[in-house]
């Protein structure tokens, strides 16, 4: 039975073309942000290699000129993508309200925890492959902009690609549960996007240059979900997940942080646990309140 169920709701989602409207700008904000950072990065590794920064380089355990910085291009892209899976997920239940199909849905599995559970392993689906393709369009921006001896290695392209499907399921289930409590797809679109791309900013740059608190990033909804995959480029820089040196302050590791796009971010499985914690809050809510909601 639950396979039937995912195959319908497969087929509704395939059949729909916001899966692909919204794949489209995921893969061109991916590119444009790894291409635009590549370039940057280019000249980051050039200044590395000065003579201004050679302490600075042995504090943090790296070879004049050799860090990845391809990493923090990749991140940056892979960190915009993310943020359309989130508004995909959204459509998984606020859609279906939307245009008054949800009682179909409800009427023609056993129960509402069936049909919810069969939405829930298709969209996994459908995030892993925004994940495949995000890093894809990241990666490309990266190889174009970077020069070689930026690059990341093998291994750590591969983290990024694990992590950053890890990044892209996790954000589909957010968006479905935020959709889920929110039960309009206009009113949750336009309040994750404020949030995430603005809301959240402001109050990150305010903790850490007013209130010198430089860990807020690492336990906000975007900023645990950006730092799953930056957390992976931080922690080349010696600033995340690892022991900083003694002699750099939190503010010199706060502006790595930020560099690699995961201000505040502890190590990347730990913004994952964190953003997966954010993502059960709003994805059993949902699932409660579409427990007992009227469909008529």
């Amino acid at each position: 039975m639950m396979g039937n169920l995912v195959k319908a709701e497969s087929r509704k989602i395939i059949t729909t073309k916001s899966w692909w409207i919204l794949l489209i700008p995921s893969v061109a904000f991916a590119l444009a942000f790894a291409l635009f950072w590549g370039a940057i990065t280019n000249d980051l590794n050039d200044y590395l290699g000065s003579s201004d920064a050679r302490e600075l380089a042995g504090l943090l355990g790296i070879s004049l000129g050799e860090l990845p910085v391809g990493l923090l291009a990749l991140a940056h892209g892979v960190n915009i993508g993310t943020i359309f899976p989130i508004i995909f997920g959204v459509f998984a239940l606020a859609g279906e309200y939307s245009k008054k199909t949800i009682t179909t849905t409800f009427l023609t599995a056993p129960n509402r925890g069936s049909a919810l559970t069969a939405k829930m392993l298709t969209y996994i689906g459908f995030g892993a492959i925004y994940g495949l393709v995000i890093v894809g369009a990241a990666s490309l921006g990266t190889v174009l902009t970077v020069d070689e001896r930026g690059l990341p290695t093998a291994g750590q392209w591969l983290g990024v690609l694990g992590a950053g499907i890890l990044a892209t399921v996790l954000a589909t289930l957010f968006g479905i549960g935020v959709g889920a409590v929110w039960n309009s797809v206009v009113g949750s679109v336009i309040t994750l996007t404020i949030w995430m791309l603005i809301v959240e900013n402001v109050l990150v740059f305010v903790s850490f240059g007013w209130l010198d608190i430089t860990w807020l990033g690492g336990v906000l909804p975007n900023g645990t979900l950006n730092g799953i995959v930056g957390a992976i480029g931080a922690e080349a820089f010696g600033a995340a997940g690892l022991s900083v040196p003694g002699e750099l302050d939190e503010d010199l590791q706060w502006l790595l942080q930020y560099t690699a796009g995961a201000p505040g971010a502890f190590a990347w499985w730990v913004s994952a646990a964190i953003f997966l914690a954010w993502t059960m809050v709003f994805f059993l809510a949902g699932w409660a309140a579409n427990q007992r909601r009227d469909i008529t």
